[in-house]
Parts: structure tokens; C-alpha cells; sequence
């Protein structure tokens, strides 16, 4: 009898430690799940350990499993940092925003300036963005606090629709080496070369808002890491990237058919109008820098124009410049030289332009002789944001299709777009200064120009591709 009730009570105690083993395995499932395939939480699904708010004061709290910020009003940006910094990484979460007046966004290898905004600590680096407005950028990448925007969404207009409104939203971000490339609910969006940063935090965004805001959420979950043994996930050639090496293919844009045309050194790949060679003065070359020198700031009064050796038809160029206070510039396309001309030698124009020192800005119809505009013809966007300081370098890009839709990018944003023996083309050129030019700016193919108006400016990272 007692070893009947000695053996129950041995029953009883190995059922209680297999019900708790039972139980603690349910708990750790998740856990274990993350683990697998070297996969780690960042969230545990119950507390913010690991995790520190800074910068606003809008609220961080944990809700039925998810990580729930609060929008709140007059505050600045509010941010969930990892109190440990990462290098390399694969980022996966699920995230989900109330209306779309607002955005949110992932920090990653970001930094924390703890001195700034009184005290609060002010948050720098790369952010990948999310976008629920019309705009629709979600998956492109901000620099938080210091450059603006390295890959708008108009760099890839397919992707603009990943994004679910009212809905989580699976993101995945890898930051590898140089590279940082990311996802929109499986969706290829954005891919980013940047040597800044090679470690620093990830964090989580509450925008700063408007006061019909308040009170409203976003949500976090499923958050989880990836460290070592990491292999890129393989990526489009045809989703463009941003390298912002100076003078440099990355392996992806070597991939794709992109060439140099300018090494940082050499410019044998350009020539003066004039003859075969390239100029022997009013350039300078070196330094990583192709610069037109200052002279009298007339049109091609001292070295003159250069342009490429080679000529294009269907092709996608970028290139980056930087002005002097003042300058007058342009990058020039579809350039054949069979015009006769006292200046600048004709053809369709990117300008290059300091819109508030330079008459230039002011001269023309609506507009169309300042930045990015298509020269003389059509103006550009107005919106200052693409709009790098005077001194800074800014990226161009000008991408001509086989059907002749042309498209103009200041920093990723697009500024102007036209099709190329439209009757709307050709009743723009009917009213410019182009329209003693028989068949302006329609020729089947033409080098590419860098223009000597006799100001100072600097080019690099001049790139080509051909598209066939």
C-alpha cells in the first residue's frame, strides 16, 4: 500500500515535470524557430529587452505579442533602437501602419547623436523607408538626418506597388559588405552601394505627425536576425542601383552592361569638339574628378565642350556634379556636331545650373532653363527637396528608351519626362531657341556632352549603359 501510494506519487511528479517540459518546449517553439538556420529574435514577444527608446517622446509598448509605437503630436521623430550594434546582417519584419498621412521606417548600421535636440539624442543613417501615402516609396532608403534620399521609388516604379495599405507588410533587408538591398513583401525594390557605416544599430520609427495624427499606431513583429554565414539572396540586374563609390562598377552593375566613362584618372574616353583630342587646357583631370575650370563664363570661350568618343542611341547614363556658387553647366545628348555654331555645340541638354546666383534661372519660359530641366524646352520638377547645396555633389541621369520616351532623375527623383519627334516635342522646339535647327534633338544616335560654359564645375562617376 505505501509503495502503491510511493509509486503514485512518482506518477504524479514525472507527469508535472513532462507537462512543464511540454509547456516550455510550446514557449520556446517560436524561439527555436528563429534559431533555425541561424536566425535570432531581436523581439521576444512579451518585453523590449535589448531594445531603448530615444529621440521623441512617442511611446513604445508591448501589446498582445507586437511592438506597438503611439504617434504622438508635437514631438520629433521618435525611434526603438537595439542597445547592440550590427555589421553585417539579414533583417526580416512585419510591419503595419494606421493611415496614411504619415510614415515609418527601419534604421540600420545607424548611430545615435546623444548630444543633439536638447539632450533627447538625435538618430543618423541609412533608414529603409515605409510609405503608405500616394508617393508610395516603402522599400527605398533615406538617409536619416544627413544625405535625404539615396533611392527614391522612382528609381523602380514596379515596385511602388508592394506595398498593402492597412495590412502588415513583410520587409527583409540585407546589409552586406558595401550593399544594402531590400524587399517589400517579396518584391525586389531597392539596391544601395555606400561605403559609410559598416556597423551601428537597428532601430524602429514613429514619424513626427500632423495633429489629426495622435494617438494613432504602428505595429511591429516578427523581428528577427541573421549574422553569420550570410549569402546574398540573388537580385534583378534590371532594378537599378545606386553606387555612390566615386568611379566605380559594382559587380551587379557590371552585370547589367554599365561601363565607365571616366576612371577617376583618365580621359581617354572623351575628346574636345574642336578635333580628335582632348583638351589641352580649361580641363582638369585628376583626383577622381573630370572639372571645367573657370574662365569668363562664356559658352566654350576657353577649352570648349568635350564628348564621348563613342555615340548612343538607347541608353542609360548617370553621372554626378558638383557647382561653384554661380556656375552654369549641362550635359548634352544625341550630339551628331553636324551643326555649325559660334558657342556650345547643339544638342538635347540636362542642365546644370545654380538656380539662385546664376540669370540663367530666370531667362526662358515657365522655368525651363533651371536644374534638371530639359534645356530651354521643358522645366523640370520644382521641388526643392532633390535639390542638393551648392558645393555638394548631386547625381544626374537621363535615360532614353527604344520607343524615345526620355526621362530625366535629379538624385533618384524624376524631373522630367518626354517623348523624343512627338508632336508635343516638336511644338516645344518650334518655340525655343532650337527652332532654326532642322529636326532638333532627333537624331538616331549622338555622343554625350559635358559643357565648358566657363564656370567651375566638377563631374565624376560618369557611367553608361547601352540598352538594347
Amino acid at each position: 500500500m505505501i509503495k502503491s501510494i510511493t509509486f503514485g506519487k512518482q506518477v504524479n511528479s514525472w507527469y508535472k515535470v513532462m507537462t512543464l517540459a511540454g509547456a516550455v518546449l510550446l514557449i520556446s517553439a517560436p524561439q527555436a524557430q528563429a534559431q533555425k538556420g541561424g536566425w535570432k529574435n531581436l523581439f521576444d514577444g512579451k518585453t523590449l529587452q535589448g531594445w531603448k527608446a530615444v529621440g521623441g517622446k512617442a511611446p513604445y509598448n508591448v501589446v498582445d505579442g507586437e511592438i506597438v509605437g503611439t504617434m504622438t503630436k508635437g514631438t520629433p521623430n521618435s525611434f526603438l533602437i537595439t542597445e547592440q550594434e550590427y555589421g553585417d546582417f539579414i533583417l526580416e519584419l512585419d510591419i503595419k501602419l494606421e493611415g496614411e498621412k504619415t510614415n515609418s521606417g527601419v534604421q540600420t548600421r545607424s548611430h545615435l547623436d546623444a548630444s543633439a535636440d536638447g539632450g533627447r539624442g538625435r538618430v543618423y543613417g541609412r533608414q529603409v523607408e515605409v510609405d503608405p501615402s500616394g508617393r508610395a516609396w516603402t522599400g527605398g532608403i533615406y538617409d536619416e538626418a544627413r544625405r535625404g534620399w539615396l533611392y527614391p521609388l522612382d528609381l523602380n516604379e514596379k515596385a511602388k506597388t508592394a506595398y498593402k495599405k492597412d495590412a502588415y507588410n513583410h520587409l527583409r533587408i540585407e546589409a552586406i559588405g558595401d550593399e544594402t538591398r531590400t524587399w517589400v513583401n517579396g518584391v525586389e525594390v531597392a539596391h544601395v552601394v555606400d561605403t559609410l557605416d559598416q556597423k551601428g544599430f537597428i532601430g524602429l520609427q514613429v514619424h513626427s505627425i500632423e495633429d489629426d495624427q495622435d494617438g494613432k499606431k504602428v505595429y511591429f513583429k516578427n523581428v528577427r536576425i541573421k549574422t553569420e554565414n550570410l549569402k546574398p539572396t540573388k537580385f534583378s540586374k534590371n532594378v537599378s542601383v545606386v553606387n555612390l563609390k566615386p568611379n566605380n562598377l559594382s559587380v551587379a552593375e557590371q552585370k547589367a552592361g554599365w561601363k565607365l566613362l571616366f576612371d577617376g584618372n583618365s580621359a581617354d574616353q572623351w575628346r574636345s569638339v574642336r578635333d580628335q583630342n582632348f583638351p589641352s587646357h580649361g580641363w582638369k583631370v585628376g583626383d577622381g574628378i573630370i572639372k571645367v575650370q573657370k574662365s569668363d563664363g562664356g559658352e566654350s570661350t576657353n577649352g570648349g565642350d568635350i564628348i564621348t568618343r563613342d555615340k548612343y542611341a538607347v541608353f542609360d547614363l548617370s553621372f554626378e556634379f558638383k557647382l561653384t556658387p554661380g556656375a552654369n553647366s549641362g550635359v548634352k545628348y544625341f550630339v551628331t556636331l553636324k551643326e555649325q555654331t559660334v558657342g556650345s555645340a547643339i544638342g538635347l541638354e540636362f542642365q546644370v545650373l545654380d538656380d539662385k546666383l546664376h540669370p540663367d534661372a530666370k531667362m526662358g519660359r515657365d522655368g525651363n532653363r533651371k536644374l534638371a530641366s530639359l534645356y530651354d524646352l521643358i522645366t523640370s520638377n520644382q521641388d526643392e527637396r532633390p535639390r542638393r547645396p551648392i558645393g555638394e555633389w548631386n547625381r544626374g541621369r537621363v535615360v532614353v528608351d527604344a520607343d524615345n520616351n526620355v526621362t530625366h532623375y535629379l538624385n533618384g527623383v524624376k524631373m522630367v519626362s518626354y517623348k523624343r519627334g512627338s508632336q508635343e516635342f516638336r511644338d516645344l522646339v518650334a518655340i525655343s531657341k532650337y527652332k532654326g535647327w532642322e529636326n532638333f534633338g532627333e537624331a538616331p544616335e549622338g555622343h554625350i556632352l559635358l559643357q565648358d560654359h566657363g564656370d567651375e564645375v566638377s563631374f565624376r562617376n560618369i557611367k553608361v549603359k547601352k540598352v538594347k
